[in-house]
């Protein structure tokens, strides 16, 4: 089945329909738990921040299909990184400093923050035991951070067919990756952009996007999206 432009204007999350599970870093609550459950998928979910993971395996129980991991993701072993905690139900927690995101968000804020240590999620995987062959979409949030998930994820990229990440084109956050950055990163791994949505904007210029990425050889996906006529 190919990929039309009006069905990816249609369903930009279309790709969930071909996958046969998910990887999700940067879980919160499992917000799309009920998505990922419609479609039958196997999903994976990682969060570090504790008392949010506990409630995340409250939201799962009705889902057998789908795990939580309570780990932090980043591109390092063992390493210690101070994580802020938000206010906004820790939906913008992050291990980088807030910059310009509050110029979309001000009523966003850190209320604490805790050490916690880094693992990658290659290493997560071999550690958990987790068979990354019934996983073929890895799905990242995790404010700021994803272009160190890749990197950690690097020996194991090559098992995905499709990648989305919710990025933004300014400096959000202190030392943030931006949407240049995960491009130039996936690409040369074989990866093509299909589709881009913007959901937040600064009036005084950048964006939020939630992108997704499949592999060159995916058939139907052959040319970017917005050449396709996509909304940006």
């Amino acid at each position: 089945m190919q990929w039309t432009r009006r069905a990816l204007r249609r369903d930009p999350d279309g790709f969930l329909r071909r996958s046969s599970g998910v990887i999700h870093v940067g879980a919160n609550v499992g917000q799309e738990r009920e998505l990922y459950g419609r479609l039958g998928l196997r999903v994976i979910w990682i969060e570090p921040v504790p008392e949010v993971f506990k409630t995340l395996v409250v939201n799962l129980q009705s889902y057998p299909r789908q795990a939580a991991f309570q780990y932090l993701v980043t591109d390092q072993d063992d390493v210690e990184y101070t994580f802020h905690v938000s206010t906004n139900d820790a939906e913008s927690s992050s291990i980088l400093e807030l910059n310009l995101h509050r110029d979309i968000w001000p009523e966003v804020s850190y209320c604490r923050t805790m050490t916690l240590q880094g693992t990658t999620l290659a290493s997560l995987l071999q550690r958990e035991r987790i068979a990354i062959g019934d996983y073929d979409a890895l799905v990242m949030d995790t404010q700021g951070s994803e272009l160190l998930v890749l990197r950690g994820a690097d020996p194991v990229l090559q098992s995905f067919r499709f990648i989305k990440t919710e990025v933004a084109d300014f400096d959000s956050y202190v030392g943030c990756c931006q949407l240049r950055d995960i491009d130039a990163f996936v690409t040369e791994r074989g990866f093509k952009e299909i589709s881009r949505r913007r959901f937040a904007e600064r009036a005084e210029g950048g964006s939020y996007y939630n992108v997704v990425y499949a592999k060159r050889a995916e058939r139907g996906l052959r040319r970017p999206a917005r050449r396709l006529g996509l909304p940006l």
